[in-house]
Parts: C-alpha cells; structure tokens; sequence
C-alpha cells in the first residue's frame, strides 16, 4: 500500500482501535493536519478529527482522483468525497510532508469544493 492509500484508508476507517494502528503507522507522531475546517497534531487528535469528519459525512468515502506528484520530500494529492457510485460532494487537495521512515509529517489541505457545515 503506498503512502496516498495508506492515509485514505484512515479517513476511511470507521472502527477507531483500527484507525489509531493505522495513524501510528503512516504517520509521524508528531503529525500535523490543517485545511479550512480542521486542525489536530498527534495521534489522537488526528484520530479524533477523522472520526468528526465520518460523523458529518456518513456514508461517504475519500478516495485519490488523478495523478499523484512528488519530489523531494513533498507528495500532492487530489481527492473526492462521495458515496459509492454517486457524484462527489467534496473535493480538494492535499500538499504532504514526508517525514522519518517515509511516514506523514504534515498535510496541508486545500478544498476545491465543499458542502457548508
């Protein structure tokens, strides 16, 4: 699984024990999120705000729409949020460091579309 399925697995996974091993393995433990509606650093708030996130939009699945970039230490991604078989109802993308071992150090996600909530 590479780095891009890995973190979409997470966003994912809806049983938060299996959520929380899957943090700790993409991502650094001092792993930092940011885009217009959240903000969280480290496991749990990761774990947290992911299962906020599932909780605003049951149902629906991320999933990477395109070609993923990368150099140096950065990856960029874009991304939809849809039910199976349905049309996206977010989208936006997300600007990664890579940090120790090839896990996430930080994302930085921009949306391109979004419903308000």
């Amino acid at each position: 699984m590479n780095l891009a399925e890995q973190y979409f697995a997470i966003w994912n996974e809806t049983d938060a024990e299996q959520r929380a091993r899957l943090i700790e393995k993409t991502w650094t433990p001092d792993g930092h999120f940011v885009d217009p509606s959240f903000e969280a650093t480290g496991y749990e708030e990761l774990s947290a705000m992911v299962g906020t996130a599932q909780g605003m939009f049951p149902g629906l699945r991320f999933a990477v729409v395109g070609k993923i970039d990368e150099h140096h230490d950065r990856v960029r991604w874009t991304w939809e949020l849809a039910a199976d078989g349905q049309e996206a109802v977010a989208g936006g993308t997300d600007i990664v460091t890579v940090g120790a071992g090839g896990r996430i150090r930080s994302v930085v996600g921009f949306l391109d579309f979004a419903p308000a909530h």
